[in-house]
């Protein structure tokens, strides 16, 4: 090599290094922008902190464990309950007591051997959120990724499953109301989910299979995982930018109409083309960037179908709203398992007993939710007045699924959601796939065109 032709190679590798420089404090200083964007919602309380296993058992034990979670969504399901009382439910999981930084700690310690000062170039030691089972601190690896930190609470498996034995007992009491219905295999459900809510391993692994699949939607984003630094009490994640759901409900109704059609796209594209449905759907699992741009946090509880039971899923909408057959909607439930065959009414009865949850999608024209529209479906749901009402039950598959009725509606309403939601269904629906009805539906087709 000749001497100019050094001089140029030696050159190009100091400016390779200088872009390389630059594009490092790039990163650094979008993650400070996003660790710095994410901020507790005031000040952390630590007057009840908690600070060993017994406390978390006194503090979240007797039922408020699990309490805590139907507290949590009672507490914005569109329900006849008075707004003052499901405005306390909220706090069953708002007031949950933060961790000492010294429990906290020891949590590290079992799982790394280290400290999170020793994990993270930058750790915050109060949390920016708390959950039912864990708290959230926001960090900053030593990579320079701005990052979210679930941190479980040590003893709460222990905990929440001394409440699930009572929880059960409630559950007997349940089936004065609606005798059809097998509570038992209810309460085993959801013991299955919570047991895998408790293992962020699993939660990993479930947020992975969102992410791969919508990596690159224009409006859908799900933080990455950092499995590297991911025990199975410890989860820890991109730490997302974008307003929580109180904020964004300031917005005008054009944004949240559009914010409404991307979590309903999610829902039901994920339930049909993944086969699994994230099965949480709250308020606090949201951060909205607007044009319909939506992050979805947390995957703990995800339940996954098998292609059996999507075939039921597609012959109830079909018969419910495409061929509106009574007779075959009688059938499709009856194999679901949502209907006790001995039920005697007559199919035009039960149809019209079940024909509310379809109204949304019922006819080619816009729908908005409203909280009037979810508060009778709640109240629908859980007559027992109703002749159908004894015939009830609900099937290991639904267990989950209901919270499509009870938690995705409730948010749609909380939005104010409108869109003709028939078209986007078809757009969605296996059987039928109709090109796109809206601007996010053409967004979409592009994407899925390149998938």
């Amino acid at each position: 090599m000749d001497a100019s032709a050094g001089g140029r190679a030696r050159r190009m590798t100091k400016v390779a290094r200088v872009g390389s420089k630059l594009a490092t404090a790039a990163a650094r200083a979008k993650a400070q922008a996003i660790f710095a964007s994410r901020k507790p919602e005031g000040e952390t309380d630590r007057s009840r902190e908690i600070a060993s296993v017994a406390d978390v058992a006194r503090e979240l034990g007797s039922m408020r464990g699990v309490m805590a979670k139907f507290g949590q969504m009672l507490s914005y399901v569109s329900t006849p309950l008075d707004s003052t009382i499901r405005t306390g439910l909220s706090s069953l999981q708002d007031q949950a007591p933060p961790m000492s930084h010294q429990l906290v700690e020891q949590v590290f310690a079992q799982e790394f051997g280290k400290a999170p000062t020793e994990i993270f170039e930058t750790w915050d030691p109060d949390p920016i959120a708390s959950a039912s089972i864990g708290q959230v601190h926001r960090a900053i690896t030593l990579d320079g990724d701005a990052v979210a930190v679930k941190v479980q609470y040590p003893g709460i498996r222990e905990t929440l499953f001394a409440d699930l034995a009572n929880l059960r007992m409630i559950a007997r009491a349940f089936r004065f109301a609606f005798p059809a219905m097998d509570t038992d295999s209810i309460v085993a459900e959801i013991s299955t989910r919570i047991a895998e809510e408790l293992d962020y391993k699993k939660e990993a692994a479930n947020q992975q299979r969102f992410a791969d699949f919508y990596n690159g939607h224009p409006f859908i984003r799900i933080p990455a995982v950092h499995h590297d630094l991911s025990t199975p009490l410890v989860l820890v994640t991109e730490l997302a930018a974008g307003l929580r759901f109180a904020e964004f409900l300031k917005e005008d109704q054009r944004e949240r109409d559009l914010a409404g059609e991307t979590i309903f796209r999610f829902v039901f594209r994920s339930l049909y083309r993944l086969q699994c449905f994230n099965g949480d759907p709250h308020p606090g699992n949201y951060l909205f960037d607007g044009d319909g741009r939506v992050t979805f946090i947390d995957f703990g509880m995800t339940k996954y179908f098998v292609p059996g039971d999507l075939v039921i899923f597609e012959e109830m909408v079909k018969a419910a709203v495409i061929d509106r057959s009574p007779i075959a909607f009688r059938s499709a439930i009856e194999a679901a398992g949502l209907l006790a065959h001995g039920c005697t009414l007559p199919d035009e009865d039960v149809y019209r007993f079940f024909e509310p949850f379809y109204e949304s999608i019922a006819t080619d024209a816009e729908f908005t939710f409203s909280e009037s529209y979810t508060t009778s479906l709640f109240a629908h749901m859980f007559d027992k007045n109703d002749p159908v009402a004894k015939f009830l039950q609900v099937s290991e598959p639904f267990v989950v699924i209901q919270r499509i009725n009870l938690g995705l509606y409730s948010i749609l309403a909380s939005l104010s959601t409108t869109a003709n939601f028939r078209r986007i269904s078809a757009e969605i629906w296996p059987f039928t796939q109709y090109p796109p009805s809206s601007e996010l539906g053409r967004r979409e087709a592009e994407w899925l065109g390149r998938k």
